[in-house]
C-alpha cells in the first residue's frame, strides 16, 4: 500500500466520523433532547437523533436539562453534518449529526443527557462500543440524567403514559385501553389489548381512540413509529 493510502487509513480510523454520505444543514431550533429543526438544500427538516433516546420533557428536570444541552451544542445556525439512517412514520429524518468530527448524538450521551437507544444502536454499527462506553462512564459518574436514584429510561416512561411519580416505574395512562381478546372479530394480532381490524384499509392514530397500547410486530397499520413496542403514543 502507498504511504498516501496508509496515511488515509490511519486518519479514518481516527476520527469519529464514520465513511458514510452526509448532507450538509444548518440548525434553524432544538426542541427537546433529541429533536431539532435544520435547513437543508433550501429546505426545513424535522431531525430525531438515531441511536439514542432523551428524557421526555415531562420528565422534571431531566427533559428540561437534556434540551438546554442540545441547545448548547446546536444553537440556531450552527453548521451541521447530517448522516441519515433513515425517516420515521413521522416524516422525522433520524440521523447522527456531526460537529466537525464530533457526533453530537455520542456528546449527549456522554454528558449524561442522553440514554443509549439500545433497540437500534445497529444504525450507528461503527461506533456502537463508543456509545455503550460513554454511557457506562457517565452513569458511574452520575451525570445528567444518572444522578438520581431510580432512572426510569424514556420508553419506559412513554409507555407508562407520561407519568412518573417519586422516582418509582411510571403508572399506565388512563388512556391506555383494557386488554381484549383477540379472538373477536376482525382483530389484529399485532395489537393483543385492543380490538383493531387488520388491514387493508391502513389505518392512521387520527382513525382510532386508542392511545398507548402494546404493539407486535409486524405492526400493519405502522401505529408504532419509534418501534419502542407501544402504538399511537400520547405524550
Amino acid at each position: 500500500m502507498k504511504k498516501t493510502g496508509i496515511a488515509a487509513a490511519l486518519l479514518l480510523r481516527l476520527t469519529s466520523v464514520p465513511a458514510i454520505a452526509q448532507t450538509s444543514a444548518k440548525v434553524i431550533s432544538t426542541g427537546d433532547g433529541d429533536t431539532l429543526r435544520v435547513s437543508s438544500q433550501g429546505k426545513t427538516i424535522t431531525v430525531r437523533l438515531a441511536c439514542i433516546d432523551a428524557p421526555e420533557s415531562s420528565q422534571r428536570p431531566w427533559g428540561q436539562q437534556s434540551a438546554a444541552k442540545l441547545k448548547q451544542f446546536l444553537p440556531p445556525g450552527q453548521a451541521i453534518q447530517i448522516r441519515e439512517v433513515e425517516k420515521d412514520r413521522y416524516g422525522r429524518v433520524v440521523a447522527e449529526l456531526f460537529v466537525g468530527n464530533q457526533s453530537v448524538n455520542l456528546q449527549m450521551v456522554k454528558q449524561g443527557q442522553a440514554v443509549v437507544y439500545r433497540q437500534y444502536l445497529s444504525a450507528c454499527s461503527a461506533t456502537q462500543a463508543q456509545y455503550l462506553q460513554a454511557e457506562a462512564q457517565a452513569k458511574q459518574k452520575k451525570l445528567g440524567f444518572w444522578n438520581q436514584p431510580n432512572p426510569v429510561m424514556p420508553w419506559d416512561f412513554r409507555r407508562g403514559g407520561g407519568r412518573q411519580a417519586n422516582n418509582q416505574q411510571p403508572a399506565r395512562s388512563n388512556s391506555t385501553p383494557k386488554p381484549v381478546s383477540n379472538t373477536q372479530q376482525n382483530c389484529s394480532p399485532a395489537y393483543p389489548s385492543v380490538c383493531i381490524p387488520p388491514a387493508p384499509p391502513d389505518l392512521n392514530c387520527s382513525d382510532i381512540s386508542y392511545r398507548n397500547f402494546q404493539v407486535l410486530p409486524p405492526d400493519p397499520h405502522h401505529f408504532d413509529g419509534d418501534r419502542d413496542g407501544v402504538g399511537c403514543e400520547k405524550k
